[in-house]
């Protein structure tokens, strides 16, 4: 039996990129029987399930210079850079409608990346809409440590699932998919090196020794995902829409232009490979 699958990497405003790559998957009617998502990757990734193309675009366009959606003083006031009411509550259920309706009805199973910061090991929850804690599993696995509060879901304490899984490739093969496609929002070539936010990560979680573990060998795991990933590609078991050049845009970016600059990177980069997914795919 054949099950298609959608991952998506995080990596915050990188994430732009990924939701162009997603809005032409969508303009085409591809369907998947399951999507996973990390840290942004979760965030934007949503919207696939619920049918909404051009939505995470069009808030981030919208909401990224108000301080109500992110900043300096939502760090101060709250513990999160990204403000919580707002992003995962104003927008979402007042000023940017999420579907929960589509969402619901849509038979693809979502699942979202966070890391248990107790063991520091990933944790993959399937994320069946509002009455599943409402956005708390998708605010969980876009926690960044440092710049966020701890997220509290059904006795967990969790972060941000790049962490312990950036890119789930082994994980989704591991329940059953296997004719996947990897939405990375690195380019190939990229490996990454130790974190400079060591000092501070062993600071303040210094109660959970098993996440500062993580946290210093995140690099490690990242670079064997990334050379798992290009296994797979070369193998033909996996398909890869990645950026050709590194996506021109900071973690927090808050130039409009340069958002819209990331979305029309993806959108180029997907639409370049379109005819050859549907053939991976056979559709």
């Amino acid at each position: 039996m054949t099950k298609k699958g959608l991952i998506l990497e995080g990596g915050a405003m990188r994430g732009l990129f990924t939701a162009g790559v997603m809005d032409v998957l969508m303009e085409n009617k591809i369907a998947f029987d399951g999507i996973i998502g990390v840290s942004a990757g979760a965030a934007f990734g949503c919207n696939y399930k619920s049918g909404q193309i051009g939505r995470a675009l069009r808030y981030n366009l919208k909401f990224c210079r108000d301080k109500r959606y992110c900043g300096i003083s939502s760090l101060l006031k709250s513990g999160n850079i990204y403000n919580t009411d707002f992003c995962y509550g104003e927008i979402p259920l007042e000023l940017d409608k999420f579907d929960f309706d589509t969402y619901l009805k849509n038979p693809a199973e979502f699942y979202v990346v966070c890391t248990d910061i107790e063991s520091g090991k990933p944790v993959y929850h399937k994320y069946t809409g509002i009455e599943d804690s409402g956005f708390d599993w998708i605010r969980a696995s876009a926690s960044m440590p440092i710049v966020s509060q701890v997220v509290n879901i059904d006795g967990r304490k969790l972060l941000d699932g790049g962490i312990s899984d950036s890119i789930p490739v082994k994980y989704f093969e591991s329940i059953g998919y296997n004719k996947n496609v990897a939405v990375l929002t690195q380019t190939k070539e990229y490996r990454k090196g130790k974190n400079h936010m060591t000092p501070l990560i062993r600071r303040k979680y210094r109660m959970y020794p098993k996440l500062i573990a993580a946290a210093e060998n995140r690099f490690i795991m990242y670079n064997a995902e990334k050379e798992y990933v290009s296994k797979r590609e070369e193998e033909g078991k996996l398909f890869v829409i990645r950026p050709d050049e590194p996506i021109p845009v900071s973690r927090m970016e808050k130039n409009p232009k340069k958002l819209k600059h990331a979305y029309e990177i993806g959108r180029d980069a997907a639409n370049k490979k379109i005819d050859s997914l549907k053939e991976y795919l056979s559709l």
